[in-house]
């Protein structure tokens, strides 16, 4: 329990939730899911959006742990963060089954 009285799977849930809370974090993830790996100047000639702000959620995700960075100058190649995307579609997983178990009650 956190010092807010949460679990620490809420907080992580919560932290993976807002990282999905944007539509081209979304369309990211699902071309990181498509591919083993993404280098950020193929998005940004895909996404359309400016450099800058492909790479403000590119860090909003890589700060959530659903994905991960490499840098080999000039260049910086992205991927799914295997073990925390795992992670995430368990805690959603298991989310969704426990609201799906008091539909009846309301």
């Amino acid at each position: 329990m956190s010092k807010k009285g949460l679990t620490d799977q809420q907080e992580q849930l919560a932290r993976f939730a807002k990282a999905l809370g944007h539509p081209i974090r979304i369309a990211i993830l699902e071309m990181l899911v498509n591919q083993s790996c993404c280098y950020h100047g193929d998005m940004s000639e895909i996404l359309p959006i400016a450099k800058s702000t492909l790479s403000q959620h590119l860090s909003e995700l890589k700060d959530a742990g659903l994905i991960q960075g490499t840098i080999t100058l000039p260049t910086v190649k992205y991927c799914i963060d295997e073990k925390n995307w795992k992670k995430a579609k368990s805690l959603f997983a298991g989310f969704f089954t426990q609201l799906q178990k008091t539909d009846d009650i309301c």
